[in-house]
């Protein structure tokens, strides 16, 4: 299948520059969507901005932004406001710094995209910025408009091409600290450790596409196949109960039993 870009623009790095291409690194299409219908005619429902006070629908042009400042208090913000804050810009990746890759925490990635040259003429200069940053460890960053806000993105080089990650903003991050900073700093057993980690290496495989497939998806699309030939939709699987453990659990005993059934399996 032939590549797709929704976003066309320029790298730049100082006084090198290079046409980009971008798309999207993970797709939804393929999940099952539905509408929603009046039941009585099988027409679909649409929706509408209607007046919180009147109830009278509001008809686009009329439509604003506003943020709210109290109660039923709100200031009007305007296009012309959001366009005087937006960049210059928004068809130019300007990289601005290079942090470690390292010292960028997970939580912080929002949407990746494959990032490519968009002609045989900048592939070189493509190939330099995402090579040097390969070997010295660096990640980019910079600001873009993209979705109709502008994100400061990471840029992460990646095989032959670049990867550009969406930043979370700082107001989206929550400190794990808030959470984490009560639990016990008990250290772990060393013997319960190594029970462990001998669990830990008999379920150690390559990782897998199919780890991370979805079952539910898969149920939907047999009812939905059902229904159109007219057929009553398929059974639904009974889920095994957990079993529920005993108050006192002594979690040698525990680890050492987990051990031999995993051993069993693996014989079986």
């Amino acid at each position: 299948m032939a590549r797709r870009s929704f976003w066309k623009g320029y790298l730049k790095l100082s006084l090198v520059t290079c046409p980009v291409a971008m798309a999207p690194a993970t797709s939804d299409n393929e999940k099952v969507r539905f509408h929603t219908l009046n039941r009585q005619t099988g027409h679909r429902v649409v929706s509408r901005y209607v007046d919180a006070a009147s109830g009278q629908p509001v008809e686009d042009d009329d439509q604003a932004k506003g943020y709210e400042h109290g109660e039923d208090n709100y200031v009007l913000i305007e296009d012309e406001d959001l366009n005087a804050v937006s960049l210059d810009s928004t068809r130019t990746i300007d990289i601005e710094q290079f942090v470690p890759a390292a010292s960028i925490g997970w939580l912080w990635y929002d949407k990746p995209h494959f990032l490519t040259p968009d002609d045989t003429v900048g592939e070189e200069a493509f190939a330099v910025i995402r090579e040097a940053m390969a070997a010295t460890g660096m990640v980019g960053i910079s600001r873009l408009v993209l979705y109709r806000r502008e994100r400061a993105v990471m840029l992460e080089p990646r095989e032959r091409g670049i990867v550009l990650w969406t930043l979370r903003y700082g107001d989206e991050v929550r400190d794990p600290a808030a959470y984490f900073a009560s639990i016990r700093e008990n250290g772990a057993d060393p013997a319960a450790m190594k029970l462990v980690k001998v669990l830990i290496a008999e379920r150690t495989s390559e990782w897998d596409p199919a780890m991370v497939e979805d079952p539910v998806q898969d149920r939907l699309l047999e009812i939905i196949a059902a229904k159109k030939k007219g057929r009553k939709r398929p059974a639904k699987a009974k889920a095994a109960e957990p079993e529920r453990p005993g108050n006192v659990v002594n979690i040698m005993d525990a680890l050492r039993r987990s051990i031999a059934a995993e051993s069993g399996n693996k014989r079986r």
